[in-house]
Protein backbone atom coordinates (compact mmCIF):
# COMPACT_ATOMS: atom_id res chain seq x y z
CA UNK A 1 0.00 0.00 0.00
CA UNK A 2 1.11 3.36 -0.86
CA UNK A 3 1.46 5.69 1.74
CA UNK A 4 0.94 9.40 1.67
CA UNK A 5 2.63 12.57 3.54
CA UNK A 6 2.05 15.83 3.61
CA UNK A 7 4.51 18.43 3.29
CA UNK A 8 4.15 21.99 4.25
CA UNK A 9 6.83 24.18 3.01
CA UNK A 10 6.95 28.03 2.22
CA UNK A 11 9.15 29.38 -0.87
CA UNK A 12 10.90 31.59 1.29
CA UNK A 13 12.07 28.56 3.62
CA UNK A 14 15.57 27.03 3.48
CA UNK A 15 14.34 24.42 6.50
CA UNK A 16 11.89 23.40 3.67
CA UNK A 17 14.32 22.98 0.60
CA UNK A 18 16.36 20.48 2.77
CA UNK A 19 13.41 18.54 3.74
CA UNK A 20 12.40 18.56 0.19
CA UNK A 21 15.48 17.56 -0.63
CA UNK A 22 16.14 14.51 1.39
CA UNK A 23 12.06 13.17 0.58
CA UNK A 24 12.62 13.40 -3.28
CA UNK A 25 15.14 10.57 -3.44
CA UNK A 26 12.89 8.60 -0.56
CA UNK A 27 9.92 8.92 -2.55
CA UNK A 28 11.56 7.51 -5.70
CA UNK A 29 13.12 4.61 -4.07
CA UNK A 30 9.99 3.89 -1.84
CA UNK A 31 5.90 3.19 -2.07
CA UNK A 32 5.93 6.64 -0.59
CA UNK A 33 4.01 9.67 -1.93
CA UNK A 34 4.64 13.18 -0.55
CA UNK A 35 2.03 15.55 -1.60
CA UNK A 36 3.40 19.57 -1.51
CA UNK A 37 1.31 21.74 0.30
CA UNK A 38 2.04 25.46 -0.28
CA UNK A 39 1.76 28.01 2.57
CA UNK A 40 2.56 31.27 2.63
CA UNK A 41 6.03 32.29 4.63
CA UNK A 42 5.75 33.22 8.26
CA UNK A 43 6.17 36.38 7.85
CA UNK A 44 2.96 36.77 5.64
CA UNK A 45 0.81 34.87 7.87
CA UNK A 46 2.02 36.17 11.08
CA UNK A 47 2.79 40.12 10.25
CA UNK A 48 5.25 40.40 13.60
CA UNK A 49 6.61 37.01 13.81
CA UNK A 50 9.89 38.12 12.99
CA UNK A 51 9.85 41.75 14.38
CA UNK A 52 9.03 40.02 18.17
CA UNK A 53 11.61 37.19 18.28
CA UNK A 54 14.60 37.44 20.27
CA UNK A 55 17.94 38.73 18.05
CA UNK A 56 19.65 35.68 19.27
CA UNK A 57 17.36 33.38 17.18
CA UNK A 58 18.55 35.35 13.67
CA UNK A 59 21.94 35.03 14.30
CA UNK A 60 21.21 31.61 15.40
CA UNK A 61 19.13 30.84 11.79
CA UNK A 62 21.72 32.40 10.02
CA UNK A 63 24.62 30.01 12.11
CA UNK A 64 22.45 26.81 11.71
CA UNK A 65 21.29 26.99 8.06
CA UNK A 66 24.50 27.86 6.77
CA UNK A 67 25.75 24.90 8.56
CA UNK A 68 22.71 22.19 7.96
CA UNK A 69 23.46 23.01 4.21
CA UNK A 70 27.01 21.99 4.20
CA UNK A 71 26.50 18.51 6.61
CA UNK A 72 23.41 17.59 3.56
CA UNK A 73 26.02 18.58 0.94
CA UNK A 74 22.94 21.18 -0.57
CA UNK A 75 23.75 24.72 -2.11
CA UNK A 76 22.86 27.22 0.33
CA UNK A 77 24.51 31.15 -0.30
CA UNK A 78 21.87 32.66 2.14
CA UNK A 79 21.19 35.89 0.01
CA UNK A 80 18.26 35.02 -2.51
CA UNK A 81 18.35 37.10 -5.57
CA UNK A 82 15.85 38.23 -5.27
CA UNK A 83 14.10 37.55 -1.92
CA UNK A 84 10.98 36.15 -2.36
CA UNK A 85 9.48 38.02 0.47
CA UNK A 86 9.57 42.27 0.00
CA UNK A 87 10.38 44.02 3.44
CA UNK A 88 11.47 46.86 4.68
CA UNK A 89 15.24 48.17 5.46
CA UNK A 90 14.98 46.73 9.09
CA UNK A 91 14.17 42.85 7.04
CA UNK A 92 11.57 42.46 9.56
CA UNK A 93 8.66 43.53 8.26
CA UNK A 94 6.84 42.61 4.93
CA UNK A 95 6.16 45.51 2.37
CA UNK A 96 2.66 46.13 0.93
CA UNK A 97 3.35 44.80 -2.36
CA UNK A 98 4.16 40.90 -3.32
CA UNK A 99 4.32 40.09 -6.62
CA UNK A 100 6.76 37.70 -6.50
CA UNK A 101 6.22 35.37 -3.69
CA UNK A 102 2.47 34.61 -5.07
CA UNK A 103 3.22 34.19 -8.16
CA UNK A 104 6.27 31.44 -7.22
CA UNK A 105 3.84 29.66 -4.31
CA UNK A 106 0.95 29.44 -7.18
CA UNK A 107 3.15 28.21 -9.49
CA UNK A 108 4.22 25.42 -6.77
CA UNK A 109 0.93 24.80 -6.18
CA UNK A 110 0.34 23.99 -9.68
CA UNK A 111 3.38 22.07 -10.34
CA UNK A 112 1.90 19.41 -7.90
CA UNK A 113 -1.38 19.49 -9.54
CA UNK A 114 0.38 18.37 -12.57
CA UNK A 115 2.48 15.88 -10.39
CA UNK A 116 5.79 17.19 -10.04
CA UNK A 117 5.10 19.34 -7.19
CA UNK A 118 7.73 17.55 -4.96
CA UNK A 119 10.42 18.03 -7.77
CA UNK A 120 9.79 21.47 -8.45
CA UNK A 121 10.02 22.12 -5.23
CA UNK A 122 13.54 21.00 -5.10
CA UNK A 123 14.73 22.15 -8.25
CA UNK A 124 13.79 25.93 -7.25
CA UNK A 125 15.75 25.61 -3.49
CA UNK A 126 18.32 24.87 -5.43
CA UNK A 127 18.22 27.88 -7.77
CA UNK A 128 16.90 29.93 -5.13
CA UNK A 129 19.99 28.90 -2.38
CA UNK A 130 22.50 29.06 -4.87
CA UNK A 131 22.35 32.95 -5.55
CA UNK A 132 20.98 32.75 -8.92
CA UNK A 133 19.08 35.25 -10.44
CA UNK A 134 16.52 32.72 -10.52
CA UNK A 135 13.63 35.43 -11.82
CA UNK A 136 15.48 36.06 -14.87
CA UNK A 137 16.09 34.52 -17.94
CA UNK A 138 14.70 30.69 -17.88
CA UNK A 139 15.89 29.80 -14.61
CA UNK A 140 12.20 28.75 -13.59
CA UNK A 141 11.20 27.22 -16.83
CA UNK A 142 14.93 25.07 -16.35
CA UNK A 143 13.44 23.70 -12.43
CA UNK A 144 9.88 23.14 -14.32
CA UNK A 145 11.90 21.19 -17.07
CA UNK A 146 13.64 19.36 -14.51
CA UNK A 147 10.66 18.17 -12.53
CA UNK A 148 9.18 17.27 -16.02
CA UNK A 149 6.73 19.66 -16.32
CA UNK A 150 6.08 22.18 -19.49
CA UNK A 151 6.26 25.71 -17.53
CA UNK A 152 3.80 27.37 -20.28
CA UNK A 153 1.44 25.02 -18.99
CA UNK A 154 2.35 25.92 -15.21
CA UNK A 155 1.59 29.86 -16.01
CA UNK A 156 -1.62 29.27 -17.87
CA UNK A 157 -2.51 27.19 -14.55
CA UNK A 158 -1.68 30.38 -12.40
CA UNK A 159 -3.50 32.80 -14.85
CA UNK A 160 -6.71 30.97 -15.05
CA UNK A 161 -6.97 29.52 -11.96
CA UNK A 162 -5.14 32.66 -9.79
CA UNK A 163 -8.17 32.94 -7.75
CA UNK A 164 -8.92 29.13 -6.52
CA UNK A 165 -4.71 29.20 -6.03
CA UNK A 166 -5.19 31.85 -3.48
CA UNK A 167 -7.53 30.27 -1.91
CA UNK A 168 -6.11 26.71 -1.96
CA UNK A 169 -2.76 28.24 -0.33
CA UNK A 170 -4.63 29.92 2.11
CA UNK A 171 -6.34 26.60 3.57
CA UNK A 172 -3.51 25.03 3.28
CA UNK A 173 -2.23 27.19 6.03
CA UNK A 174 -5.26 26.56 7.72
CA UNK A 175 -4.80 22.74 7.45
CA UNK A 176 -0.84 23.33 8.72
CA UNK A 177 -2.03 24.94 12.04
CA UNK A 178 -4.98 22.17 12.10
CA UNK A 179 -2.93 19.66 12.30
CA UNK A 180 -0.59 20.69 15.30
CA UNK A 181 1.82 23.43 13.69
CA UNK A 182 2.61 26.88 12.00
CA UNK A 183 6.13 26.23 10.78
CA UNK A 184 7.80 24.84 7.90
CA UNK A 185 8.47 22.52 6.90
CA UNK A 186 6.19 20.50 8.03
CA UNK A 187 5.30 16.59 7.34
CA UNK A 188 1.80 15.39 8.44
CA UNK A 189 1.85 11.39 8.59
CA UNK A 190 -1.72 10.43 9.61
CA UNK A 191 -2.67 13.17 11.57
CA UNK A 192 0.67 13.43 13.43
CA UNK A 193 2.89 16.30 12.74
CA UNK A 194 6.78 16.20 12.15
CA UNK A 195 8.49 19.85 12.42
CA UNK A 196 11.54 20.74 11.03
CA UNK A 197 14.09 19.37 8.60
CA UNK A 198 15.70 17.54 11.39
CA UNK A 199 12.88 15.39 11.99
CA UNK A 200 13.27 13.61 8.85
CA UNK A 201 14.48 10.62 11.17
CA UNK A 202 11.76 10.15 12.89
CA UNK A 203 9.49 10.41 10.03
CA UNK A 204 11.37 7.90 7.99
CA UNK A 205 11.22 5.59 11.47
CA UNK A 206 6.82 6.38 11.52
CA UNK A 207 6.49 5.50 7.64
CA UNK A 208 8.72 2.15 8.25
CA UNK A 209 6.40 1.28 11.03
CA UNK A 210 3.27 1.19 9.01
CA UNK A 211 4.78 -0.59 5.98
CA UNK A 212 6.75 1.52 4.28
CA UNK A 213 8.38 -0.58 1.44
CA UNK A 214 10.87 -0.22 -1.59
CA UNK A 215 9.43 -0.13 -4.85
Amino acid sequence: MTLSVDLYVSYRSPYSFFMAARLRPLAESHDLRVVVRPVLPLILRYSDALADQNPALGRYFKADVARTAAFLCLPYTGVPDPDPVATDESGLRTAADQPVIHRITRLGLAAEKRGGGLRFYEEYGRLLWSGVPWTRGNHLAGAAEMAGLDFAALETDIVERGDAFAAEIVENGRALEAAGHWGTPTCVFQGEPFFGQDRYDQLVWRLEQNGLVQR
